[in-house]
Order: structure tokens, then sequence, then C-alpha cells
């Protein structure tokens, strides 16, 4: 058994990442994750959080929700996992485009997966998740395949969301069913785009501006499927990263009632330090 298959989201310690905004911000992030198997057999889901090992305060978070059965879908999300580091080990922050790395990421990701499938005889394939975040530019970018999301959550509301590439969420767009619906649909797993794929879509890379106080969340499907927007609201805003993780991944099992699907999800908390002079009252980081 792997040893992420029930791993405690409560025992993962945040990151704290002390950072200077060059317009003169200084940045904590506090991260933390939670991985559980949820009532499955094995784990497909996979994560990081990756500190970039020569400039501080950039941070890549990465999520991968495999699929293709036992084996088939771990080695479609340790694929991902795999091109993310090396790619990101690689990244200069100073002089590389962000779009640009993302955009590998997901190309060379997708690449991997349809080579495994070629020299195993299965069909893996995996979601994919990133954000890359940018302390000297107080920027996020990120980059989605599939149905595993951000969430950005700013004054205890939702920001903004990344939108599924999901049958429902074509049904959703077009005005026949409510997003309500779409969650207790019979047909609410099955994806209109995946990294492994006969053929990958180019789609964007996409950024925003963020505030001290923000909360960024990944997650996998077997995370938001049980929560509302509003759920999440209250739980980002109300905990820390540690114990929103370790809410929603209780929370999530309970309301599955045994039947609930690999869990994953990253929480990453913004926070302004007090500038030199200032008093340490001032700061708000966990």
């Amino acid at each position: 058994m792997d040893p992420t298959d029930h791993y405690p989201p409560s025992r993962l310690p945040p990151l704290p990442t002390p950072v200077q905004h060059r317009a003169g911000t200084r940045w904590r992030l506090s991260a933390a994750s939670g991985l559980h198997k949820g009532d499955r057999p094995y784990q497909q889901d996979q994560l990081r959080v990756i500190a970039h090992p020569r400039v501080q305060g950039c941070v890549l978070a990465v999520i991968a929700d495999g699929m293709g059965g036992k084996s088939g879908g771990r080695k479609a999300a340790d694929q991902v996992m795999l091109t993310a580091q090396q790619l990101f080990e690689r990244y200069h922050p100073d002089s590389d485009d962000p779009h640009a790395l993302l955009r590998q990421i997901v190309q060379e990701s997708h690449s991997m997966i349809r080579l495994t499938a070629l020299s195993t005889e299965q069909e893996p394939h995996s979601t994919i998740v990133c954000a890359l975040f940018h302390a000297d530019e107080g920027r996020c970018y990120w980059s989605h395949v599939g149905d595993s999301r951000l969430y950005i959550f700013r004054n205890g509301r939702l920001l903004l969301r990344t939108t599924d590439d999901s049958y429902v969420q074509t049904l959703v767009d077009k005005g026949e069913i409510t997003e309500a619906k779409a969650r207790n649909h019979p047909m609410s797993n099955v994806l209109t785009c995946s990294l492994g794929m006969s053929e990958l879509p180019s789609k964007p890379v996409e950024e925003s501006p963020l505030m001290p106080g923000d909360v960024l969340m990944l997650c996998s499907d077997g995370v938001w499927h049980y929560f509302t927007d509003q759920d999440l609201e209250i739980a980002t805003s109300k905990l820390q990263p540690r114990e929103c993780c370790q809410y929603l991944i209780d929370k999530a099992r309970t309301r599955a009632g045994g039947r609930g699907d690999n869990l994953s999800l990253i929480v990453i908390e913004l926070a302004r330090l007090p500038a030199p002079g200032e008093t340490s009252s001032a700061s708000s980081g966990a």
C-alpha cells in the first residue's frame, strides 16, 4: 500500500515563506495539503507543493487525478508530478515566461502519458491543475485540464474558479441544467478533455493579481463534489490551511457515505508581513 493512501492531512505542516514584493509588500505563504484514497482500493491522486530551488517566493502547486485502472491511473499522475518537478527546477523566474512553463508542463505531461500508453498497452489518463505564484510580482498563473479545480478566495468570497472540462459543464454552459443538478448528474464524471487523450486541445494559461489575505485552493473532484462554493468560502475564511485541509477531507468522507473517490487538495494562504519598523501585530500570517 502506498504510504500516502491514508496520510492524515493534519500532519502536513504549513510551508511559511516570507518574501519581498518589488512594490514593497512583504508576503508570507502558508500552505498545507491533504491526500486520502477515500473508499477506493488504491490511490490515483497525486500532489506537490514545490518551492523554487533558487528563487525565494516562487512556488508551484500541482494536483493530478489519474485514471485508467489500478496501475494506469497512478502512472499517469506520477508522470505529471515528475514532469512538473523537473521543468520547475529548470525554470528561471527572473527571465523565463511563466505562461510557457505551465504550457510546457501540461504538454509534456500529456506526451509522457501517451508514450506510457503505447509501451504498456494501458489507457492512462489524468487531470491536472497547476498554479504558479510569483511573490515578486504578486501574481498567480494557472492552467488546468479536466475537472480538478483551482479556487481563489478574497475577503471570504469566491473570486474565481476554473471551469471543468466535463460533459455536465457543457450542459451547464448551455443552460440545460444548474450547477446543483450537475453535481449529482449520472454523467458527472465524464470528461471532455484529459491528459492522455488522442489530441489535447490548446488551452490558455490564465493569471490574476493577488492580495494579502487571498486563499488559493487546488483540489480533485473527490473533494469539491461534496461542497458548494459557499461551503468552501466559509471553510477557507474561518480555518488555517492545515485545519482547512483536515476539515474538508473529513467532511467529504462523511458525505460520501462509503462511496468516496480519492481526495487531494492544497490550500495556500497569502498574508502580509509588517514592513521594517512596523509592529508585529500588523502581520496576519499563520
